[in-house]
C-alpha cells in the first residue's frame, strides 16, 4: 500500500500517454483536510519548474495534495515550464475539488521536454475518481522511469503508520541523489516539525546515495502527516512518541534507499562504503562519497575484481587531508590494505586475493575504510557501473 498504508491517504495513478510505453505515467495522492507537509530539493542550480513551485508551496505551509507525471522533467523549459506546472496544478485541483494552493507537482523524464498537457488534464478527472486506499501501488509505478520494479516501504510506531514509495534508478549522486521520495504518516506533526523530522531522519540517508556523480534537476523528497490516526496523535520533539515516529520514517527511508540502488541502472552490485577514522564527519563521507563514485571502483565490482589500489587511489584523490600510513581498507572481512600498503602476498593469486574475489562477488559489496583515529564517521551506498548503464543512456531519448 506504501503512500496509503497511513490513515487518511489516498492515491491513483494511471497511463495517460505521456510516455511512448504506454506504461502508467500520471499519478495523484490527496490527504485529509489538515495535512501538513515537508520537503527536501535537489541542490542543482537547473532546478526543474515543478521543483521551484514545491518550495514556493511549501514556505505557505500550504499543500496536501499531489500530482505527478512520469515521461518529461519539465526542466530546461523556461516560461512555458512555469506556466505548464500552474496549468497542471489548476487541472488537477479542480478535479479534487481544492484550491490550485493546497496542491504540489513534480515531474520526472526527460529533461528540456515540455509537459504533454494535451494528454495529462483531460486525465485528471477520471484519475481523481478513482482514488482510493488501494491507490498505492498504482501510484507507485506510475512515477517510475527506467525504474525496473516499484519502489515501496510501510513501518510502524507506537499507534502511527509509516508508508513511502521512490522512483530513480540513473542521474543519482549525493545532494538529494534523479529521484523522487514520497513518504506518509497518520501522526499529527506541525509543519515546522515535520521538515525537522525530514531534515534528521531522511535528508542524511538520501544523501549518502550515488550512482552516477549525477545531480539531477528534479529530486525531491515529501513528507505528509495526515493526523488521521485520532486522538493522542499529535507528536512534536520531547514527546514521548517522537523518537518513535522518527525511527520508523528512518526505517522506510532505509528501505527505499537500498531499493534505489539495487534498481540502479544496469546495476549487478551495491556499494556500501563505510568509512571511519576521519577527523570529522564531514571529511568521512567525502572519502565515502570518492569510492562509491569513482568510475574505477565501480567497474572493478561489475567485474568482480577486488584492486584495491582502485580504492587506495579514491581514497587519496578524494581531497582529504589523510595521513597513507593511516589507511586500512577491507572488502567485506578480508583485509587488502593495511597501513598504506597492499600485501605483496595479494598478487600472488593465493588465499587472500581468492577470499577477496569471493567478496566481490555478493549482491552487496561492503567496503570499510580507516583514515585515522579521529572520531568522523559516514557510509556512502553506490552500485557497479555495468554495460547495461552504457547502453540504457546512451539510448535513452529514444
Amino acid at each position: 500500500m506504501s503512500v496509503t498504508y497511513p490513515l487518511g491517504f489516498r492515491a491513483a495513478g494511471m497511463s495517460a500517454g505521456l510516455k511512448p510505453s504506454g506504461r502508467p505515467d500520471l499519478a495523484l495522492l490527496i490527504g485529509d483536510p489538515g495535512t501538513t507537509v515537508a520537503g527536501l530539493f535537489t541542490t542543482n542550480r537547473v532546478a526543474a519548474a515543478p521543483v521551484r513551485y514545491c518550495k514556493e508551496v511549501l514556505s505557505t505551509d500550504r499543500g496536501r495534495a499531489l500530482v505527478v507525471n512520469s515521461g518529461q522533467a519539465n526542466a530546461a523549459t523556461g516560461e512555458r515550464g512555469e506556466a505548464d506546472v500552474r496549468t497542471t496544478v489548476a487541472a488537477a485541483a479542480e478535479a479534487l475539488g481544492l484550491e490550485p494552493a493546497d496542491m504540489l507537482a513534480c515531474s520526472t523524464g526527460v529533461i528540456g521536454e515540455p509537459l504533454h498537457l494535451d494528454a495529462m488534464l483531460p486525465a485528471l478527472p477520471p484519475l481523481a475518481a478513482t482514488l482510493s486506499r488501494d491507490g498505492g501501488a498504482d501510484f507507485a509505478r506510475a512515477i517510475m522511469t527506467t525504474d525496473t520494479v516499484e519502489k515501496q516501504a510501510t513501518a510502524d510506531a507506537a499507534a502511527f503508520r509509516v508508508g513511502g514509495c521512490a522512483k530513480g534508478v540513473g542521474m543519482i549522486a549525493p545532494n538529494l541523489a534523479t529521484m523522487l521520495v514520497f513518504v506518509t504518516t497518520d501522526a499529527a506533526v506541525s509543519s515546522g516539525d515535520l521538515q525537522r523530522l525530514a531534515d534528521e531522519q531522511l535528508k542524511p540517508r538520501f544523501n549518502a546515495l550515488t550512482v552516477d556523480a549525477c545531480t539531477s534537476t528534479n529530486d525531491t523528497v515529501l513528507v505528509f502527516a495526515s493526523g488521521a490516526a485520532g486522538e493522542g496523535s499529535q507528536v512534536a520533539p520531547g514527546a514521548a512518541a517522537w523518537d518513535a515516529l522518527g525511527g520508523a520514517l528512518g526505517e522506510v527511508g532505509e528501505s527505499l534507499l537500498s531499493q534505489l540502488a539495487a534498481d540502479a541502472e544496469g546495476a549487478n552490485h551495491v556499494l556500501l562504503i563505510d568509512v571511519e577514522g576521519a577527523a570529522t564527519e564531514h571529511d568521512a563521507r567525502v572519502v565515502a562519497k570518492a569510492v562509491a563514485d569513482s568510475p574505477l571502483v565501480k567497474t572493478a565490482a561489475f567485474g568482480g575484481d577486488p584492486n584495491p589500489g582502485r580504492i587506495l587511489q579514491a581514497v587519496g584523490s578524494s581531497g582529504v587531508d589523510v595521513d597513507p600510513a593511516n589507511i586500512d581498507i577491507s572488502i567485506g572481512d578480508v583485509r587488502l590494505v593495511e597501513n598504506g600498503v597492499i600485501p605483496p602476498a595479494y598478487f600472488g593469486h593465493d588465499s587472500l586475493d581468492m577470499a577477496a574475489r569471493v567478496a566481490m562477488k555478493e549482491p552487496e559489496i561492503r567496503i570499510y575504510v580507516s583514515v585515522g583515529d579521529g572520531p568522523g564517521r559516514s557510509r556512502a551506498l553506490g552500485c557497479d557501473l555495468s554495460y547495461e548503464y552504457v547502453r540504457i543512456n546512451g539510448e535513452y531519448t529514444t
